[in-house]
């Protein structure tokens, strides 16, 4: 692993140590969500929906999506995918 990938790795860790932040990646598994949906889901105020989900999408691992009035989010699978190629090669 190269200085870049282990970066990308660390930066996504940091972002999965925040268990709402989990909570919020482990929703938009099943498709993209709106903030209203994920705070519904989640029990969240709006605010700090917008706060993670902001972090998210700085880290890459969202992407965001205009419908109308409304942001909906989903997943960005390929900065996934670095993550859980590391983490399985420590198996």
């Amino acid at each position: 692993m190269n200085v870049e990938q282990a970066r990308e790795v660390a930066d996504v860790c940091r972002m999965l140590a925040d268990a709402t932040r989990v909570q919020m990646l482990s929703t938009l598994a099943s498709g993209a969500k709106s903030v209203g949906m994920l705070c519904e889901k989640l029990k969240l105020s709006q605010p700090t929906a917008s706060h993670h989900l902001a972090l998210l999408r700085m880290t890459g691992l969202v992407n965001r999506q205009r419908q109308g009035k409304q942001m909906f989010y989903s997943l960005n699978s390929r900065r996934l995918g670095s993550v859980a190629k590391f983490l399985n090669s420590l198996k």
